[in-house]
């Protein structure tokens, strides 16, 4: 029952994305059409710019996610294998990130970008992105390479590899779990987000994928069948990523949880 409540939206959102306009007003939740309206998808392709918008939206997003990754990975090494003075205080102020929404760092990051010419530019989601998913990714790596003996490592260092090689030629390849999970959960906050897209690009050359739904939404009437056309491709990479990778995302989350 719990498992059929949460998979109705999802069902109701494809079942809708196959009916015409006129056909939307009613007291049925769900209306199975007779004849699929296949132009809703044709028009999300043609008028809604689907396909540049899905690749704008992969490319600040796979940019995003990888830079986090890679970034997160050297925190965790910083924080859990070297010893400096006020670790312990900028761990701590890393972690805090998790506590700040991102739209609230809206009119600041705008008054920012604008300041040093970056509004319009894939830039201004990019950095936003990787800034909010290091906390969560340098918590969760930090965990995981908590597990890992450093030995191994030692015995890298003594044949002549040096710090970056410990991180990307020992450690990345064994922290893969860890690594799949940060991309996988980042993937899923950062695909659809569309208030700070709407708020930092105007022009139609770096406009994300939510961007479709708008262009079928007009002042005295609205094309709802496109528009749910678009939600559903707009949803379905997030579905099939978890449906993909949850039990790599539980194992990732849950190895750092104990060690020894």
């Amino acid at each position: 029952m719990v498992a059929l409540l949460q998979l109705f939206p999802l069902i109701w959102l494809i079942n809708y994305s196959f009916l015409k306009s006129g056909e939307f007003f009613g007291s049925g939740i769900l209306k199975w059409p007779q004849t699929p309206e296949w132009n809703n998808y044709i028009s999300a392709f043609t008028y809604g710019s689907v396909p540049k918008y899905l690749w704008n939206s992969a490319f600040i997003t796979i940019a995003a996610i990888l830079a986090a990754a890679v970034l997160s990975l050297m925190l965790g090494y910083a924080f859990t294998r070297m010893e400096w003075r006020l670790r312990g205080v900028f761990m701590a102020v890393i972690m805090l990130g998790m506590i700040v929404p991102i739209h609230a760092t809206l009119l600041p990051n705008f008054i920012l970008f604008d300041w040093i010419k970056l509004l319009d530019n894939p830039l201004a989601l990019i950095l936003p992105y990787i800034a909010f998913s290091l906390p969560i990714s340098t918590l969760i790596i930090s965990g995981f390479m908590e597990t890992i003996p450093r030995s191994i490592e030692e015995s890298a260092v003594m044949d002549g590899c040096s710090v970056y090689g410990v991180i990307f030629r020992i450690l990345m390849p064994m922290t893969k779990p860890a690594l799949a999970t940060v991309c996988i959960m980042n993937f899923i906050s950062w695909w659809n987000e569309f208030i700070m897209a709407n708020t930092f690009l105007t022009s139609e050359t770096f406009k994300t994928l939510p961007f479709s739904i708008m262009k079928f939404a007009g002042q005295y009437s609205s094309n709802y069948g496109a528009q749910f056309a678009v939600m559903t491709m707009i949803a379905l990479p997030t579905v099939i990523m978890y449906l993909l990778f949850t039990e790599q995302m539980s194992r990732g989350i849950t190895a750092g949880a104990v060690k020894g």
